[in-house]
C-alpha cells in the first residue's frame, strides 16, 4: 500500500465565500429598506426578489464556511456537495433577477392600480396605504398619478380638498385653496407620482439586479475551483494509493 496519500495543501475555493456572501445579502437588505415605501403599494408576491437575495446570501455565508471546512478536510464529496448547493444558489439569484426584469412591466401596471386605488381610499381606513401615499408625495414632490387633478376624483378631496402632503410650503397652504383646484395648482407640486415612482424604483432595482448578477457569476468560479480541487484530490488519492 505505501504511504498512503495526503491532501495536498490548497486554498478554499472561493477567495473569502462569505463576503460575497454578506454583499449579496446587504444589497437585499438595502433594496427592501430603500423600496420599502412603493413595495407597501404592491402586491405580496411582486415583493419577494429583495428576499430571495437576503436568503441567498445567507445560505452563500454558510456554504463558505463549509466550504472551507471541506477543503480543510480534503473531502471530495463534501466539495462536491459545496458545488452543487453554490449551483443551486446561483440558479436561484439568476432566476429572481430575470424574473423582475421580464415582469417590470406588470409590477408598474400593478403598482398604478395600488396607487389609484390608495388614493381613492384615501383616510378612508386606518392602513400603510395612506402614509405611503403621503410619503411618496413628499419625498418625490409629486401628487396624485398622472398630476395633482387626481384629487378631484376622491371622496377626500370633496370633504378636505387635495392632502397637505402635497403643499410645496406648509406655511403657504390653506385649506381653501386646496379644496379649488385651479388655486391649488399654484401651491401645490403638480406633476403626478406614477412616473417619478417607476423611474426611482427601476434605477434602484438596476443596482440590486447588477450588483447580484456580478456576485452570482462570482459563484461559478467557486463551482469550478471546488470541482477542480475534488478532482484533483481524487487524482493524488489514486496516485498515493
Amino acid at each position: 500500500m505505501g504511504q498512503g496519500w495526503r491532501v495536498p495543501r490548497a486554498t478554499a475555493p472561493l477567495p473569502s465565500p462569505q463576503v460575497s456572501g454578506i454583499v449579496l445579502l446587504a444589497v437585499g437588505v438595502w433594496g427592501r429598506v430603500s423600496l420599502a415605501v412603493y413595495f407597501s403599494l404592491l402586491d405580496e408576491k411582486a415583493t419577494n426578489v429583495p428576499f430571495v437575495l437576503v436568503g441567498a446570501g445567507t445560505v452563500v455565508v454558510l456554504l463558505g464556511t463549509f466550504g472551507c471546512f471541506a477543503t480543510c478536510r480534503g473531502s471530495t464529496w463534501m466539495l462536491k456537495l459545496y458545488a452543487m448547493l453554490l449551483s443551486l444558489i446561483f440558479l436561484i439569484v439568476l432566476v429572481a433577477a430575470i424574473v423582475g426584469f421580464v415582469f417590470r412591466h406588470e409590477i408598474k401596471a400593478n403598482f398604478e392600480t395600488n396607487l389609484n386605488l390608495a388614493l381613492k381610499n384615501y383616510n378612508t381606513t386606518v392602513d400603510q396605504h395612506s402614509d405611503a401615499v403621503d410619503t411618496i408625495q413628499r419625498t418625490l414632490h409629486c401628487c396624485g398619478v398622472q398630476n395633482y387633478t387626481d384629487w378631484g376624483k376622491t371622496e377626500y378631496f370633496a370633504q378636505r380638498g387635495i392632502p397637505q402632503s402635497c403643499c410645496k410650503s406648509q406655511d403657504d397652504c390653506p385649506e381653501g385653496d386646496l379644496k379649488d383646484l385651479n388655486k391649488a395648482k399654484l401651491k401645490v407640486f403638480v406633476d403626478g407620482c406614477f412616473f417619478l415612482v417607476t423611474s426611482t424604483m427601476e434605477s434602484k432595482m438596476s443596482v440590486v439586479a447588477g450588483i447580484s448578477f456580478g456576485i452570482a457569476c462570482f459563484q461559478l468560479v467557486g463551482i469550478f475551483l471546488a470541482c477542480c480541487l475534488s478532482r484533483y484530490i481524487t487524482n493524488n488519492q489514486y496516485e498515493m494509493v
